[in-house]
C-alpha cells in the first residue's frame, strides 16, 4: 500500500467509512492505491467478500476506481472531497483563474423590493419577464426557446441532468483537453470520460465517431471559447457533428455556451439541427458577475421535463432575488455597452497574446473566449519557468484526459503591454530549456 494511512473496520460499512474518512481528510489522495482485497481482509480478519463488498459500495459512490490489474484506487475527483486549483503564490501574476477581469463587469446593485414574507415559489419558479428576456437573448442565435428553464448555472444544470439520465458506470464525452470542473463532476457522478479531440473549430467528427460507437449516452461540448482551447464552431464543422448525431438519436447533447455575450465570436449551434435529445445551455458569471450563479437553458421536452421534476425536488426553484438581479442588468442599457466594450477588450487582448507568441515561433491556440491554449512538452518546466519571471499559469493536466501537454494562459487581464512582455518570457523560458516545448 502506497500510503501510511491505516483502513479500518470488521464489517463493509466500517470499512467504507475508513476509506471516506481518509479520502476526505487528505490522507488518502487522488490515485492513491488500496490494498488488494485479500490482502486487506487478512489483516483486518474479515472474509474477502466483506472487503469486496465494501470496495463496491465505494466504486457505486466514485470514490475509487477499478483499473484491471492496476488495482483499486482512489478517484481523481472523488465525490467526497474537492479537488481546488494551487494557490497563487504571493508576488506573482495571476493568469491561471481563467476569469472576466472586474473592471469589465457591471456593478451589482440588489433589487429594492424582496421577496414578501416566507413562501413558496415552486408554483411559479421562473419569472416571466425574465423568460422573456432568455428568448430574447437565444432566438437570434437560432436556439429554439419553446422549452426553457433555469438553473444555478451551467455546471448545477449539467449535473443535474446527468444525475437523472445515466446511471453509474455510463460514458460520457467530454472535450480533450476540456474544462476541468465538468471533468471532475462526471468523474464525481461516477461516470466514464470517453475523451474526445478538439481543434480550433470545436469538436472533431472522426473524434466524435468514435465516441457513439463506444456507445456514449451523453455529449457535452462548447459552441464557442471552449475551455482551454478557444475553438469555436464553424457552419460546416457544426454541420458535420449534426450528421454524426443524428445517427445516435438517444445521445444526449449538451451545448454549454459560457461566454455567449462575450465570446467574440458567431454561434453556429447544434440545436438547429433537429435533434432529439439536447440542452443548450447559458450562464451569465463571465460578463455579468462570478457570484451570479444563474443559466437559462431551451432544450427538448423530455429534457425540460426530467429537468425540472428533479429540480422540484431539491432546491425547488432558482432564487427570485437573483432573478430579479438578473432582469436588472440584461434590460440596463449601460450594461449591453459595457458588454460590446468586453467583447471587444477580450479579443484584442487574446488576439495580441496569440499573435506575439507567433511571432516567437510558439504555436498557441485561441480563436474565441478568454483562454490561450499553448502546447509544450514539459508542463512542469514552463510553469515553474513563468514563475520565475513573475507569472502564473495553468498547467494542462488539469485539462486533459488523453491529449498532448499544454499550458493554459487565461488572457482576460492581459493588456496588449503586458502580452507583449509575457510572449518575450516565455520565449526565454523555452530558450533556457528546449526540451520543455512541444509546440
Amino acid at each position: 500500500m502506497a500510503t501510511q494511512y491505516a483502513i479500518t473496520g470488521t464489517t463493509a460499512k466500517e470499512i467504507t467509512a475508513s476509506v471516506e474518512r481518509g479520502v476526505a481528510e487528505g490522507a488518502l489522495e487522488p490515485g492513491t492505491a488500496l490494498p488488494p482485497v485479500r490482502g486487506l481482509a487478512e489483516r483486518l480478519g474479515v472474509s474477502p467478500g466483506t472487503v469486496a463488498t465494501a470496495y463496491k459500495e465505494l466504486r457505486g459512490r466514485a470514490i475509487v476506481v477499478t483499473r484491471g490489474r492496476g488495482g483499486t484506487v482512489v478517484s481523481a475527483a472523488p465525490a467526497v472531497a474537492s479537488r481546488r486549483p494551487p494557490r497563487v503564490p504571493a508576488g506573482l501574476r495571476d493568469l491561471a483563474g481563467g476569469h472576466p477581469d472586474p473592471e469589465l463587469l457591471p456593478h451589482l446593485v440588489p433589487p429594492s423590493l424582496l421577496s414578501p414574507g416566507a413562501r413558496s415559489h415552486r408554483g411559479t419558479p421562473r419569472l416571466a419577464r425574465l423568460e422573456k428576456v432568455a428568448r430574447d437573448w437565444l432566438a437570434p442565435d437560432g436556439v429554439p426557446t419553446e422549452h426553457l428553464t433555469f438553473a444555478h448555472g451551467a455546471l448545477d444544470l449539467i449535473g443535474r441532468l446527468l444525475s437523472v439520465e445515466l446511471r453509474p458506470g455510463d460514458a460520457v464525452a467530454m472535450e480533450d483537453p476540456g474544462y476541468h470542473h465538468l471533468l471532475d463532476l462526471v468523474t464525481a457522478l461516477g461516470l466514464r470520460t470517453v475523451p474526445v479531440a478538439v481543434d480550433d473549430r470545436g469538436i472533431r467528427p472522426e473524434a466524435l465517431r468514435v465516441a457513439l460507437r463506444a456507445g456514449v449516452r451523453a455529449v457535452v461540448c462548447s459552441p464557442r471559447a471552449q475551455n482551454p482551447y478557444g475553438g469555436s464552431f464553424s457552419e460546416a464543422r457544426r454541420d458535420a457533428l449534426v450528421e454524426e448525431f443524428r445517427k445516435e438519436p438517444d445521445v444526449l447533447v449538451v451545448e454549454n455556451d459560457h461566454a455567449s455575450s462575450v465570446a467574440d465570436a458567431p454561434l453556429h449551434t447544434l440545436t438547429t439541427g433537429g435533434l432529439a435529445r439536447w440542452v443548450h445551455v447559458r450562464t451569465v458569471s463571465k460578463f455579468l458577475g462570478t457570484d451570479l450563479r444563474w443559466a437559462a437553458a431551451a432544450c427538448d421536452p423530455t429534457t425540460l421535463a426530467r429537468h425540472d421534476g428533479r429540480l422540484l425536488l431539491t432546491s425547488g426553484w432558482v432564487s427570485h432575488l437573483l432573478q430579479e438581479t438578473v432582469h436588472g442588468l440584461m434590460t440596463d442599457a449601460d450594461t449591453r455597452a459595457l458588454l460590446a466594450r468586453a467583447q471587444e477588450t477580450y479579443a484584442l487582448r487574446r488576439n495580441t497574446l496569440v499573435r506575439e507568441l507567433a511571432g516567437h515561433g510558439m504555436e498557441a491556440h485561441g480563436v474565441s473566449g478568454m483562454n490561450v491554449w499553448v502546447p509544450v512538452r514539459d508542463e512542469s518546466a514552463v510553469v515553474n519557468g513563468l514563475r520565475s519571471h513573475g507569472w502564473w499559469v495553468a498547467a494542462g493536466a488539469r485539462f486533459r484526459t488523453s491529449a498532448a501537454p499544454g499550458v493554459r494562459i487565461s488572457a482576460a487581464e492581459l493588456t496588449p503591454p503586458d502580452a507583449v512582455r509575457l510572449a518575450s518570457d516565455f520565449a526565454a523560458v523555452l530558450g533556457e530549456s528546449e526540451a520543455t516545448y512541444g509546440g
